[in-house]
């Protein structure tokens, strides 16, 4: 029987490197210990991962660690199959499936070309699908090589079929996600909103909850809308328009700004990236000094 996830805050966990360039594994350690209480899981291996960058191995062993190190009740999804080849995907999956993932996160580009059509998208899934092992499956509308977003017609198809359980949605559109969520309605796949200004209407229409970068900065923030939006209307309100204000913090300079928050937040953690050549300027600095002061004196006052 594939088991479902639990709904609620999912962070695209960021890599942290060491000054030479090499996975951080204590670093990485670090993060879950930082995330327990705050999140119901972390979806590993993914675009803020810098999973283009990272070799097979790479990606394989840093699956594995977070897999061993994640806190008892953290659930741990992933993607990470970057290969063009669709047989060479199926032997990546089986590889992450074997960590004992919760639930193992198709890159829905890596389907289709950017010039084909939902017949060869469902095709090819249909193909992998039968040879991987029965696990609960997800898909991930990463922007990265091309953003292939799914039609409410075609999520429907796969949520129909009981493997799929976990989309990360990155149309940032309410009414597209409560189209998809109709069409998924009566089916086990789950709906994660990776976009924070649209994230409350989104709850309110069924969907499970939140994936995306900025809960690597404040995630009990996420955290709590996504599980008392319904209890605290007001509340939520106004949680949800300084989550939407904050997360222009996104298009600063993202993955470096994330860690450096995190090293504020007491993280012993570099900013190196391979994703970017970047060094974040003082100023930058000081605004994410200053989002972090902002966050708890928001929390302090609002008893969140």
């Amino acid at each position: 029987m594939i088991r479902s996830i639990p709904g609620g805050v999912y962070p695209t966990m960021v890599t942290p490197f060491t000054p030479d360039n090499r996975i951080d594994f204590n670093a990485v350690e670090q993060m879950l210990h930082w995330y327990d209480g705050k999140v119901d899981g972390v979806f590993a291996v993914c675009q803020s991962s810098e999973m283009f960058f990272l070799s097979f191995e790479e990606r394989l062993s840093l699956m594995r660690f977070i897999r061993e190190h994640a806190p008892k009740g953290m659930a741990v999804v992933a993607s990470g199959h970057t290969a063009p080849s669709i047989d060479r995907q199926i032997e990546e999956a089986k590889a992450f499936i074997d960590t004992g993932v919760d639930s193992y996160v198709f890159i829905s580009n890596r389907f289709a070309g950017e010039d084909e059509g939902d017949d060869v998208f469902l095709e090819n899934v249909d193909y992998v699908v039968n040879r991987i092992p029965q696990i609960a499956l997800g898909i991930y509308e990463c922007p990265v090589p091309y953003r292939r977003l799914l039609s409410p017609e075609t999520l429907g198809v796969l949520a129909k079929g009981g493997r799929f359980t976990f989309l990360k949605d990155t149309c940032c559109d309410a009414d597209v996600i409560r189209a998809k969520l109709r069409a998924v309605e009566g089916t086990p796949l789950k709906i994660f909103n990776a976009n924070s200004a649209s994230l409350l209407p989104t709850l309110r229409d069924g969907a499970a909850g939140f994936s995306g970068v900025m809960a690597n900065f404040h995630p009990e923030l996420y955290f709590w809308l996504c599980h008392s939006f319904d209890k605290e209307p007001e509340k939520a309100e106004l949680v949800q328009s300084f989550l939407g204000f904050a997360s222009l913090s996104e298009r600063q300079i993202y993955p470096p700004n994330a860690k450096y928050y995190l090293s504020l937040e007491g993280l012993d953690i570099t900013t190196v990236t391979r994703s970017k050549n970047y060094n974040m300027s003082k100023s930058e600095m000081l605004e994410m000094q200053q989002l972090r002061a902002l966050t708890a004196d928001f929390k302090a006052k609002h008893a969140l």
